[in-house]
């Protein structure tokens, strides 16, 4: 299944489900494949929401999901795309084909990511496996509880967990499978997916995605 996901800058991640294409929070995007079925945004960070992105993935047929807090914000892009859909967290849904559940995204001492602001990290159910893309968040009470095959979570730091923070949060999920996202532009270097690959405990495999 890991196969089937790519992750390009910062948390900018395509997963293929057979001839569907699932963009989350696309960002720096190299090219214009406008072969998106559905993007879904975690917040409205410049680096996770990036109206300029969304334009080179999408095309008329394209469903937008976005945090019920970003509805406004998310007119920007209403023209490029065929339905917007907002989510809570906690919510448990299906939209045309594609289910998933939300899950809070936030910090617990840090002022970047409030609780208050709604954002949400997803749990996508695809092809038989359960894959948590967390957004930007620390090892919250609700990252914990979550049960996925498959995770990919920030390591950067500054914004979110580091890589030490982020392996404990692994330790507490136990995914058959971690991408690390959220590091080597922004925040964090690119030798951070090998400092937090080390931290992680067995039998987690980890796989080393992020382009640079």
């Amino acid at each position: 299944m890991t196969e089937k996901i790519e992750v390009f800058t910062q948390s900018s991640i395509r997963i293929k489900d057979g001839d569907s294409a699932i963009y989350i929070d696309p960002f720096q995007l190299t090219a214009e494949p406008h072969d998106a079925d559905y993007i879904l945004i975690t917040h409205d960070h410049y680096d996770h929401f990036s109206p300029e992105d969304i334009g080179k993935a999408v095309n008329s047929q394209t469903l937008l999901i976005v945090p019920e807090k970003m509805e406004r914000r998310a007119q920007e892009v209403s023209g490029l795309v065929r339905q917007i859909v907002t989510v809570k967290p906690g919510d448990c849904r299906e939209v045309e084909g594609l289910e998933f559940e939300t899950v809070a995204a936030y910090n617990v001492r840090k002022p970047f990511h409030p609780k208050s602001a709604g954002w949400v990290g997803y749990v996508l159910r695809i092809g038989g496996k359960r894959i948590y893309i967390s957004g930007d968040t620390d090892a919250t009470k609700e990252a914990e509880a979550v049960r996925c095959d498959i995770a990919l979570i920030p390591i950067g730091g500054v914004y979110t967990m580091d890589a030490k923070k982020a392996a404990e949060l692994v330790d507490a999920i136990r995914p058959e499978t971690v991408i690390p996202t959220h590091y080597g532009s922004i925040v964090g270097k690119p030798s951070d997916g090998d400092l937090f690959a080390g931290y992680v405990k067995a039998p987690v495999r980890v796989e080393l995605k992020l382009r640079f």
